[in-house]
C-alpha cells in the first residue's frame, strides 16, 4: 500500500520529467543547429562570417549565470513555474533569430543561453522527485542522452534541410513555436510544489541560503572538477577542434573527419543512460566512474600509440561511451547535499563544469589550435593534443578518489567524518567546525 501511494505521489513528476526531456532535446538542437548556418545567419543578420561566431559564443556567457539563478528558483518555487519561464525565454530567443540586424542576433542568442540554462537543471529536479535513489543516476543519464541526441540531430537533420533551400527565418519561428507549445504542457502538467519548498527551512535563510550550502560542501567542487574534465575532451576537442585536428593532421577528407568526430555524440547517447543504469544497477556510483575515465584513457592511448587495432570512427565511438561516466557526479552531487538544495546543486554543477570548461579552452588552443596546420610532424602534433586530454582525464580519475561513495550499496564508513568530506580529510585545521 505505501509503494502505491509513493508511485501516485511520484507519477506526475514522471510525466513532467519526460516533457522536460523535450525542452533538453529542443535545447541542444537550438544550441548545435547555428553550426551548419552560418553563412544563412549571416546574410539574416547583416555581419560577416566572423562576426556571427562572436554571436554564437555569447550563448555561453548567460548560460553560465543563469545556470545559478536556475537552481535558486526551482529550490525557492519548485518547477511549475521555473521551468516553463526557461523555456519561454528560450522560445523568444528563437524568434529573435528570425528578425533582421545584429542587435536581434546577439538579443537572441542571449537569451537563448539563459533560457537553456534551465533544461537540464530542470530536468534532473524532476527527476529527483519522480524516480527513488536506485533509478536516478539512470534517469540522468537519460536525459543526458536525449539532449545529446538532439544536439546530433541539430546537424545532421538541420544542415542538408537549410543548405537544400529550407527557409532559415521559418525555421527559427517553427523552433520558438516548438518551445513555446513545450513551455505550456510543463505549466498546465509540472505538479505545484511552491509551498512545500517555500516552507523548507534553508529557503528562510535568504536567497543565497542554498548555495551556501552546495558550495561549503568540498565534494560539491570535486563534482564540478570531474566532471569538468572529462566532459571537455568531448565538447573542447571532438566537438569544436576534432574535424580540423583530423584533416589537417591526420590529412583526412572533410567528409572522413565530420563523419568521425560524429561517433562521439553518438557514443553519448549511448554512454549516457548504459553508465547510468550501471551505477544503479551496482548501487555504487565510484566504480562505474572510475571504470569510464579509465576506458576513456585506453582508447585515447590505443588511438595515439596503436591506431592499427581499431578503425578511428570506432575508437571514438567507444571513447563517446565511456564519457558518458561524466554524467555520475551530477548524481553524486545531489545526493551528497541535503534534498532541499537539490535545484542549486545542480545549478552550481553546471557552473563548476562550465567554470572547467572555461579554463581548459584557451589553454588547449595555446598549447595546441595555434599551430594547427602548421606544424613540422603532423603525427607528434596530433599526439600532443591526444596526450592533453588524457591528463585532463587522468587528473579526473586522480580526483574521483577523493569522492565519498553516495550508491544505495555504500557500505558504512568505519569512522564519522563531517557531511560532505571524504575520509582522511575530516581531522585537521580545514575540517569544518575545527
Amino acid at each position: 500500500m505505501a509503494e502505491l501511494s509513493t508511485e501516485r505521489s511520484t507519477r506526475p513528476y514522471v510525466i513532467a520529467w519526460v516533457f522536460s526531456l523535450i525542452f533538453y532535446f529542443l535545447e541542444y538542437a537550438v544550441r548545435s543547429g547555428p553550426a551548419v548556418m552560418i553563412p544563412e545567419l549571416a546574410s539574416v543578420f547583416g555581419v560577416s562570417n566572423l562576426e556571427v561566431g562572436s554571436i554564437l559564443g555569447t550563448y555561453y556567457y548567460t548560460y553560465s549565470l543563469a545556470g545559478l539563478v536556475a537552481g535558486i528558483a526551482l529550490d525557492r518555487t519548485g518547477a511549475k513555474y521555473a521551468l516553463p519561464a526557461g523555456v519561454t525565454i528560450v522560445a523568444l530567443g528563437c524568434l529573435l533569430f528570425a528578425l533582421p540586424g545584429s542587435l536581434a542576433g546577439n538579443s537572441g542568442r542571449l537569451l537563448q543561453g539563459a533560457g537553456s540554462a534551465f533544461a537540464f537543471t530542470g530536468a534532473v529536479y524532476l527527476a529527483s522527485r519522480g524516480f527513488q535513489a536506485r533509478s536516478l543516476a539512470t534517469a540522468i543519464g537519460a536525459t543526458q542522452c536525449l539532449g545529446m541526441l538532439g544536439g546530433a540531430l541539430g546537424q545532421s537533420v538541420v544542415g542538408p534541410l537549410i543548405h537544400g533551400g529550407f527557409d532559415i527565418r521559418l525555421f527559427w519561428v517553427l523552433m520558438g513555436l516548438a518551445n513555446l507549445a513545450t513551455a505550456l504542457a510543463l505549466y498546465f502538467i509540472t505538479p505545484n510544489d511552491a509551498a512545500e519548498q517555500a516552507r523548507q527551512p534553508v529557503a528562510a535563510g535568504g536567497l543565497l541560503q542554498p548555495y551556501k550550502i552546495v558550495f561549503r560542501n568540498p565534494q560539491s567542487y570535486l563534482c564540478g572538477l570531474i566532471a569538468g574534465l572529462l566532459f571537455a575532451p568531448t565538447t573542447i576537442f571532438a566537438m569544436n577542434w576534432g574535424v580540423a585536428s583530423l584533416q589537417q593532421d591526420q590529412q583526412m577528407s572533410y567528409a572522413a573527419a565530420t563523419w568521425a568526430c560524429s561517433m562521439v555524440p553518438l557514443g553519448w547517447v549511448v554512454g549516457c543512460p548504459l553508465l547510468g543504469w550501471a551505477a544503479d544497477r551496482l548501487g555504487r556510483r565510484k566504480p562505474v566512474l572510475f571504470g569510464g575515465a579509465a576506458a576513456m584513457i585506453g582508447v585515447g592511448l590505443q588511438q595515439l600509440f596503436l591506431p592499427g587495432l581499431l578503425p578511428l570512427y570506432v575508437s571514438l565511438f567507444l571513447f563517446g561511451v565511456a564519457s558518458g561516466a561524466a554524467m555520475i557526479p551530477y548524481s553524486i552531487i545531489k545526493e551528497a547535499n541535503p534534498d532541499e538544495v537539490k535545484g542549486s546543486a545542480t545549478g552550481a554543477m553546471n557552473f563548476l563544469t562550465f567554470g572547467v570548461s572555461a579554463v581548459l579552452g584557451p589553454l588547449f588552443a595555446h598549447v595546441y589550435g595555434q599551430s594547427l596546420g602548421n606544424a613540422d610532424d603532423p603525427s607528434a602534433h596530433f599526439r600532443t593534443g591526444g596526450l592533453f586530454w588524457i591528463c585532463c582525464t587522468s587528473m579526473a580519475l586522480l580526483a574521483s578518489m577523493l569522492l565519498r561513495e553516495t550508491g544505495t550499496g555504500r557500505k558504512p564508513a568505519a569512522t564519522a567524518a563531517p557531511e560532505g568530506w571524504p575520509r582522511g580529510l575530516a581531522s585537521g585545521p580545514t575540517a569544518p567546525g575545527a
